[in-house]
């Protein structure tokens, strides 16, 4: 069954995905588009981008994903390290030099007037274009600079990805299978598409046949209530996303309860602690499925419905390692590193139009922290950043999963001390605005002395950014600045 794109903010019935894809690959073929050339999507969510991804996998094109905020600046330095020939802005004035831009206004129209209605100018091109385009991954699937997405630049300079086509749609492949996607299921993604989890799932609807639904994924008040009226099945939301919908519907009740076809609640992302996967549950009766990956190494654990655990059970064709910082494996349960042996690795990091540094040989060193327990169950702790305090090496993101036993969402904010060596400010985010010393002696109640806060601080919420993971700068600067003003 042929995939449908959903726009309950544009046409009131859904559209066959492959007809408006093979109606906007026709318009990229004839404006000159063809295989091998970079090209560059920047724009925002939208019931385009994914026929417009399709079309550019059947060209046999490389596609370079972009998130629409980009600044001018940085989407120019990253057309001259990728080597980019086109670019589909929202804004195509904001194009740049060398880079033939098209319109996402323009390829809409053409997409939403079928193929049989293109015009003279947008099918001068081969003379095949002429008749029925019928989709195809097989020339992509073997390229090895098929897919170039960008990391968030939360630790430096962000750094572009490249994966070949076979690593990204086989990983699919096997996701689809063990999360059960099928022609049944409408998909909501409450992410950007332009990042590996939303665009992750915008291949899955169309491998599973499925309908996927696009709404306005950072209005939560208007999204949810359009994703009960299309019968959302399935819902993909970073944890902070879901704390926001759970806030929602303490204000608006009844919310959460009208997506009654919901089969599939599913977060990743950003590490999710207990505390919100207990919320969730008390609030809807079903559990917030975690799920563990990188745009590195594409998707690598999820917790299913028959085994709700943390971040579940690791895909086929992959293998976690959980070692010490020698290397050596952990036995289970033990926390150490997390590192990967997986078909589905990135082939390198660009570093020029035609080259890129491929990964080390051996297993593949996350950056993270976790274990697994005796049935293959992974959970996964936050990213493997040590500090000393008198005389302790502890791992922040280790204590916040603890802390959060606190009942809300906490994260460390680690400051140089010349005398600990570090100080941990806690920060609380309570809407309720809880005083700070009630939230420490719920913190402090699971964690060892040397483990405790120097400062609780107490905010309304976490600053995000558009991935949907906490602005931890932002979080700092906050932290930084108020500290300084007390007595």
């Amino acid at each position: 069954m042929p995939m449908r794109i959903a726009d309950p903010l544009g046409s009131a019935e859904a559209v066959d995905a492959e007809a408006r894809a093979a109606a906007v690959a026709r318009a990229l073929r004839g404006h000159g588009v063809r295989a091998g050339d970079r090209v560059l999507v920047k724009a925002g969510n939208s019931a385009l981008y994914p026929a417009l991804l399709f079309a550019l996998i059947h060209l046999d094109a490389s596609v370079v994903l972009l998130d629409a905020e980009h600044t001018g600046a940085a989407t120019a330095r990253i057309a001259e390290l990728a080597g980019i020939r086109w670019a589909v802005l929202d804004r195509p004035d904001e194009a740049p030099p060398g880079v033939t831009a098209l319109s996402t206004a323009e390829l809409s129209a053409v997409e939403l007037s079928g193929p049989a209605e293109l015009s003279a100018v947008e099918l001068s091109g081969p003379a095949e274009l002429s008749g029925p385009v019928e989709l195809s991954d097989r020339a992509w699937r073997q390229r090895r600079d098929a897919l170039v997405l960008w990391s968030s630049g939360s630790t430096g300079e962000p750094k572009g990805i490249v994966k070949s086509g076979r690593a990204v749609l086989e990983n699919l492949e096997r996701t689809r299978r063990m999360m059960g996607y099928g022609p049944g299921d409408v998909l909501l993604p409450l992410l950007p598409f332009s990042h590996q989890y939303g665009m992750s799932l915008l291949l899955l609807a169309r491998m599973a046949g499925a309908t996927l639904l696009t709404v306005p994924y950072t209005r939560l008040d208007r999204a949810l209530p359009l994703a009960a009226a299309h019968g959302a099945t399935v819902v993909d939301a970073t944890p902070a996303t879901y704390l926001s919908m759970l806030n929602l519907d303490e204000r608006r009740p009844g919310l959460l309860a009208a997506l009654d076809r919901v089969r599939l609640w599913c977060t990743g992302g950003a590490p999710m602690d207990g505390g919100l996967g207990r919320r969730f549950k008390a609030a809807t009766g079903a559990p917030l499925l975690d799920g563990y990956g990188s745009t590195e190494a594409g998707n690598v654990a999820f917790a299913t419905p028959d085994n709700p655990v943390a971040c579940g059970r690791v895909l086929d064709g992959v293998q976690v390692l959980v070692t010490d910082e020698t290397g050596a494996p952990l036995p289970p349960g033990e926390t150490g590193e997390l590192r990967l042996l997986t078909p589905d690795l990135m082939a390198g990091y660009l570093t020029g139009p035609d080259t890129l540094v491929p990964p080390a040989a051996g297993p593949y060193r996350t950056g993270d922290l976790g274990r697994l327990d005796a049935a293959g169950n992974l959970t996964v702790l936050g990213r493997r950043f040590a500090v000393h305090r008198l005389g302790h090496t502890l791992y922040p993101e280790v204590l916040e999963h603890r802390a959060a036993a606190c009942g809300r969402p906490v994260k460390i904010i680690p400051l140089a001390d010349a005398r600990r060596g570090h100080e941990l400010v806690f920060v609380v985010a309570d809407p309720g605005g809880g005083e700070a010393r009630h939230w420490r002696e719920r913190i402090c109640a699971h964690l060892a002395p040397f483990e405790q806060p120097n400062h609780v601080l107490v905010v309304d919420r976490f600053p995000v950014t558009r991935r949907g993971k906490t602005d931890v700068p932002a979080l700092t600067a906050r932290v930084v600045r108020t500290l300084a003003h007390r007595p």
